[in-house]
């Protein structure tokens, strides 16, 4: 039987500057930093460790804690775990230096800050606002766009007085939040365009794909090409509600479904897991209108209220992106799926917020994993994988490898390349930007 080969997803670097991989402190969804409490006894030296490790000892240590635990994060400059605590107990501060992280004391418990949320959403659900838990302020993040103004501002206004001081904050966002309707390597249906998120296999052996929930409500069928013959079918869409994705699956079963996503030039990273977003992580977005660009997890487990309806559960980011970004894969240097491209406000010039779907919870609804299931995660292309370790780099202008720093973006260029590790780079297609079909509408964001 002959196997269908899927075409290779075209990345095109965009933005002004180069890719800013680095960042400076990466918060976990569980956790906020700074200083272990003022105990007699002698307290354990902090310990180093990579963010993934970070991940895993808060996931534990958060629940051991209890209402104490007030969240996380991980300092990147230092590679230690900060875990925000309340109350005044020296046994917690111990317990916690003692795993290797340092306690920072804070105001606001998680059940304060959850409790925060849920008064917003009863009083101050208005169309083009939006709210994540920020631990680093120990604080909730309040958002609105542009046309919040009026009355809507003046609820919005009350209602986050109405919290107490040092509870929640509101920032202005000079654009307006909606879904990113059209999309990685470009998929067009019904007239929209939307971009492939990451390939994956059903529980019951089917290929397909992960995209936007408000893609997969746009149209039944998707294609490559505009007005091109179907390739798959969805089999299950959220949009509105709890979440934004949907699983469309191919056609034809014999499908393979590799994991990879294209960097273009024949260059391609393999996704070998997914994972959960952690504030401060810095991710990378590869979208079929703006190509690849990177940035930081700033919110979890957002609300976002688009004129369409409210999402929640969504990751908040700084990540640029425009229309046609809808469902493009939202990831990491080491390979992990982290989430797929709602919608926001702004765009690759002006920047602004970006929200996406956690991947982990659209698998988890689906039932589905990334890549081609029993037939091994993480294919790669003829055109090789991107290799990636720490040192790594992704940019891009005409001379070959451009650098990364901490604010960069990914700059774009018909013969950039977007590298990721010491030695290798992922070379971009000399097809340049992708163009924005007209038919391509616009669509959502958020997460915490």
């Amino acid at each position: 039987m002959s196997h269908r080969r899927i075409p290779k997803r075209k990345a095109v670097l965009a933005g002004a500057g180069a890719v800013g991989i680095a960042a400076a402190a990466v918060l976990l969804p569980h956790a906020n930093a700074s200083q272990s409490g003022s105990g007699s006894e002698p307290k354990a030296a902090p310990r180093t460790m990579s963010a993934a490790a970070a991940q895993d000892l808060v996931s534990q240590l958060g629940p051991e804690l209890g209402d104490a635990y007030a969240g996380a994060y991980y300092d990147a400059q230092k590679q230690q775990v900060v875990v925000n605590v309340v109350g005044d107990s020296n046994d917690v501060v111990v317990q916690v230096n003692e795993a290797g992280a340092v306690a920072r004391p804070v105001e606001n418990s998680m059940g304060e800050l959850k409790s925060a949320t849920s008064t917003l959403a009863d009083k101050a659900t208005i169309p083009g606002t939006a709210w994540a838990v920020d631990p680093r302020t120990n604080q909730i993040l309040v958002t609105a766009d542009r046309t919040v103004a009026g009355d809507s501002w003046n609820r919005l206004e009350s209602t986050v007085r109405s919290l107490g001081s040092g509870m929640a904050r509101i920032q202005k966002s000079a654009g307006e939040f909606k879904p990113f309707l059209e999309g990685g390597d470009a998929i067009f249906g019904g007239g929209s365009r939307c971009s492939l998120g990451f390939n994956v296999t059903t529980d019951g052996g089917q290929p397909g794909f992960l995209t936007a929930g408000h893609c997969g409500v746009a149209a039944d069928q998707w294609s490559e090409d505009p007005n091109g013959a179907p390739i798959g079918t969805v089999q299950a869409a959220t949009f509105p509600g709890d979440g934004d994705f949907a699983l469309v699956t191919y056609d034809d079963p014999a499908t393979q479904a590799s994991s990879s996503v294209d960097l273009g030039n024949g260059q391609t990273l393999d996704i070998v897991r997914a994972d959960d977003a952690a504030v401060g992580q810095e991710v990378i977005r590869m979208g079929s209108t703006t190509g690849l660009d990177d940035g930081q997890v700033t919110g979890l487990d957002a609300t976002v209220n688009y004129p369409e309806g409210t999402v929640t559960g969504l990751i908040q980011t700084n990540v640029c992106a425009e229309p046609g970004d809808s469902g493009g894969a939202l990831f990491t240097r080491d390979g992990s799926a982290i989430g797929l491209t709602s919608g926001g406000s702004g765009d690759c010039t002006s920047g602004g917020e970006t929200f996406f779907q956690p991947v982990t919870t659209a698998l988890a609804a689906v039932g589905a994993q990334i890549g081609a299931g029993d037939q091994g995660q993480g294919g790669q292309d003829q055109g090789g994988q991107a290799d990636q370790d720490q040192g790594g780099q992704a940019g891009q202008d005409q001379g070959g490898q451009a650098g990364q720093d901490q604010g960069g973006q990914a700059g774009q260029d018909q013969g950039g390349q977007a590298g990721q590790d010491q030695d290798g780079q992922a070379g971009q297609d000399q097809g340049g930007q992708a163009g924005q079909d007209d038919g391509g509408g616009q669509g959502g964001f958020d997460d915490n």
